[in-house]
């Protein structure tokens, strides 16, 4: 989220796409019935689905899975066409006044530089003009033919309300009527939020669903204001606090990248992470990089990481391919490359796609380790249960070892919630039986893993062996100790760089924030951007402070929000060039002469002077990308993309299928369907009454939705001549399930290219073959194992499905 849940309740319009927040995030949906309550505001549903969310919207419009793109792009296109630009804001504080090279187009369906047989693209032409002195060349006017704004308005044009009806199937007069009512957010004073969530990260071409919207809400002004924003309802516990800890492959902690194999040395790693301002006076706050950098090796490795071994760098693997990601390791396990897996709060075996191959895959490992406080479907992946898990024990040799852990009711730490905020938890009750914490059980195998090679040796034990381990019971370390080490600290007296004389921390002493770390090797800090969350003060994640001056949602004084307390990002933009708030009645900060004050922590210096540093500083352009030079492995630019199984062609792009760099193994090619042999449209979701895998373990939450379904459209019904309650057969390319069918009006047909009836499945998960709960199938038998060109995120949202009548399971016709 760039702004925070409690935020919402300031603007005027709520888009939820990709999400269904009412359903998936009662407790937070609940900013969303306060605005309507309290200010008026309106709330827009776009889902394949009329959902919970959509059953309290002002305005439904139906959409085809895995066409929001192009939805977007005509809302964009509407606005421009219609003058509902936020001018002033666009000019400044984005780069469409940029002037990009000659050489960079977009012709069917493809951008410059594809190359067919790597699945790739140069991007070498997706960057700006850079003049002699090292800054990039622009037109204020926006009159140069290749300035971005130029070259954004040709690339939408052909997104007109005819064309997004042909694509999306949304009908023309509901489409026109969601695009005025967005457009209407593009003066200063009306603001627009967006709310999204696995309906749009779980496509092969997630992220430029996501960049859609960004750019959309940058030309309406609505990013850095209250009210506004990017706002993406992350997962349940702590799916924010995993992806800022650096537990996806790729990254460390605060999205610092993992190297590569081409970055041998220290040196060469820094050496494009320099981010050199690319306009005069701006601040491109990565410039920092390295102090971050440093201070997470010296908080890895301690003393052992010196400046004469480049900080330990050599400790860090360097990634042979981009990462190591879920379907990556398991098509490695498939192929039978992996020896053991640890399963720590995960349930693949559900929740990873195509799960014959899962099974294939966890069939082949030598030991699979799960650390779980319930009886998953993983650990006991090798139990035959029938249609449920139609497996052979005898031929599955893995050893599987089940160590029951914790839930978040039985321990003490924090969970960030989608606002960034680190909030600070106490124990609610005992662990039954013999349960441990994950701090513990992940102690063990470390301290037995590090005894090993003490005894053993091995080809380079050093990153083990040295690492540091500063904890008062090496056994159990707290989640205090933790949380201090995260923070950062210093390891020498830290000297004002005003003024050397002066010491502005002392050794041991905790840092305050970010702001004092630095790459000498004089602090560490386990992840940069949580720095400031226990700092002297104390624990600032604990505080439960309840002031809001002027009501505006900030909150400052409840608990910790990375960064530096900041509750919206961006928040300069709040504001004009002359520092004065666009909407005075939402002031979040303000010029006052010598400094920015107001509601929040400013997200600038604080004695920028407005005019001279642009709001958007992790940025080397000070401004925000429409064009997002070369970023996106797909483009800077979002192009509709068909899903790689779709019931129509692309019509933008007949021979394009799917995303051409999106991530995928040759040995999946052969299993993805087409809409001849699998006609219908297939997406997942969730249920208010379950929790993911866990809640069905509950008899409370198992009787609210005791067994598997599926829904369909009465028109799909009547052609299959299935009936309401009715056993289903639901099948791809890939499995088989049964259901029961719900047949409702929530999904209709869909008209879309030539007058095709497109009919949509939903599929919810939750269910398997443990728990209270009846036992059922789930979406992830179904679909393709494809990966998001950018971050491999699985696409669940959008794959082909055939659907019949027949037995229950069990029952032989």
């Amino acid at each position: 989220m760039t702004n925070s849940w409690t935020d919402i309740r300031n603007t005027d319009l709520v888009v939820v796409m990709g999400g269904n927040a009412a359903e998936a995030h009662p407790c937070g949906f609940k900013w969303v019935t306060e605005a309507k309550a309290n200010r008026g505001a309106k709330l827009i549903v776009v889902d394949p689905r009329y959902t919970r969310t959509a059953s309290v919207s002002d305005m439904y419009a139906p959409i085809r899975q895995g066409t929001d793109i192009a939805f977007l792009l005509g809302v964009m296109n509407y606005c421009i066409q219609n003058d509902r630009v936020q001018w002033e804001y666009t000019k400044a504080y984005t780069n469409a006044s940029f002037i990009v090279k000659d050489g960079f187009g977009y012709s069917d369906g493809l951008f410059t530089g594809y190359d067919e047989e790597k699945r790739d693209y140069d991007k070498s032409s997706w960057d700006y003009v850079i003049g002699e002195d090292g800054f990039a060349q622009v037109d204020p006017t926006l009159q140069h033919p290749r300035c971005v704004w130029n070259l954004l308005k040709q690339h939408v044009s052909v997104y007109t309300p005819e064309m997004v009806q042909r694509i999306c199937g949304t009908p023309q007069d509901k489409f026109l009527k969601v695009a005025q009512m967005i457009s209407e957010c593009s003066t200063p004073t009306k603001t627009m939020t967006s709310m999204y969530a696995l309906g749009w990260t779980q496509h092969s071409h997630g992220a430029q669903n996501i960049r859609a919207m960004a750019m959309l809400q940058l030309i309406l002004g609505n990013i850095g204001v209250r009210g506004g924003g990017m706002n993406a309802l992350r997962g349940h516990s702590n799916i924010q606090g995993l992806t800022d800890l650096g537990l996806m492959s790729h990254l460390l902690t605060g999205y610092l990248n993992m190297p590569t194999e081409a970055e041998a040395d220290y040196a060469t790693y820094m050496s494009t992470r320099q981010f050199k301002p690319l306009r005069p006076g701006q601040t491109s706050y990565w410039q920092n990089y390295s102090k971050f950098m440093v201070s997470f090796q010296k908080a890895m490795w301690g003393d052992a990481a010196r400046a004469e071994n480049d900080w330990a760098y050599d400790y860090i693997p360097k990634l042979d391919v981009p990462s190591y990601d879920v379907l990556r390791m398991f098509e490695l396990m498939n192929q039978g490359r992996v020896n053991g897996y640890l399963c720590q709060g995960f349930n693949p075996l559900l929740a990873f796609p195509d799960r014959n191959k899962i099974t294939s895959a966890l069939s082949k490992l030598k030991f699979l380790v799960t650390m779980d406080p319930l009886d998953t479907e993983t650990s006991r992946f090798w139990e035959n249960h029938g249609e449920f898990n139609d497996v052979n024990p005898a031929a599955i040799r893995t050893e599987v070892f089940q160590l029951p852990s914790t839930c978040f009711a039985e321990e003490e730490g924090s969970l960030t919630n989608s606002g960034r905020w680190l909030q600070w938890h106490w124990p609610g009750g005992s662990p039954p039986g013999e349960a441990k914490h994950d701090n513990w059980i992940t102690a063990q195998i470390f301290l037995r893993m590090r005894e090993l090679y003490r005894r053993e040796g091995g080809a380079f034990p050093d990153p083990v062996l040295n690492l540091s381990w500063e904890y008062a019971d090496p056994d159990e370390p707290t989640a205090e100790e933790l949380a201090k080490e995260i923070n950062g600290r210093a390891l020498v007296d830290l000297a004002d760089p005003a003024d050397p004389s002066k010491v502005l921390l002392q050794a041991g002493k905790q840092v305050v924030n970010f702001s004092q770390l630095r790459d000498d090797g004089s602090t560490m800090c386990g992840c940069w951007i949580y720095s400031g969350c226990f700092n002297e003060a104390g624990n600032n994640m604990a505080r439960r402070g309840t002031e809001d001056p002027d009501g505006t949602g900030t909150y400052l004084n409840w608990t910790f929000a990375w960064p530096l307390n900041r509750r919206t990002l961006y928040n300069r933009a709040s504001a004009d060039l002359q520092g004065r708030p666009w909407d005075p009645s939402r002031k979040l900060l303000e010029w006052n002469g010598t400094q920015w004050t107001g509601y929040d922590v400013p997200d600038i210096a604080p004695n920028a002077k407005p005019g001279d540093v642009m709001p958007f500083i992790m940025n080397q352009e000070g401004t925000s990308r429409l064009f997002a030079r070369g970023m996106m492995r797909d483009g800077p630019f979002p192009a509709h993309m068909e899903p790689f199984e779709s019931p129509v062609p692309n019509v933008l792009a007949p021979r394009m299928r799917g995303n051409p760099v999106a991530r995928i193994f040759q040995s999946d090619v052969a299993r993805f369907g087409n809409s001849d042999e699998f006609p219908f449209a297939a997406t997942s979701y969730r249920l208010t009454e379950h929790f993911h895998f866990w809640t069905k373990h509950n008899r409370v939450n198992a009787a609210l939705q005791p067994e598997f379904f599926v829904e369909i459209s009465h028109e799909l019904a009547a052609m299959r001549g299935i009936t309401e309650g009715g056993w289903v057969r639901v099948w791809s390319k890939r499995g088989s399930v049964k259901a029961k069918a719900v047949v409702t009006r929530r999904i209709q047909p869909l008209h879309c290219d030539g007058g095709r009836v497109v009919h949509v499945v939903g599929i919810p998960l939750h269910w398997g073959f443990m728990g209270a709960a009846k036992k059922g199938f789930g979406p992830n038998s179904l679909s393709p194992f494809v990966g998001e060109a950018n971050i491999e995120t699985p696409g669940y949202k959008a794959f082909l499905v055939n659907i019949e009548p027949t037995t229950p399971p069990g029952v032989v016709s």
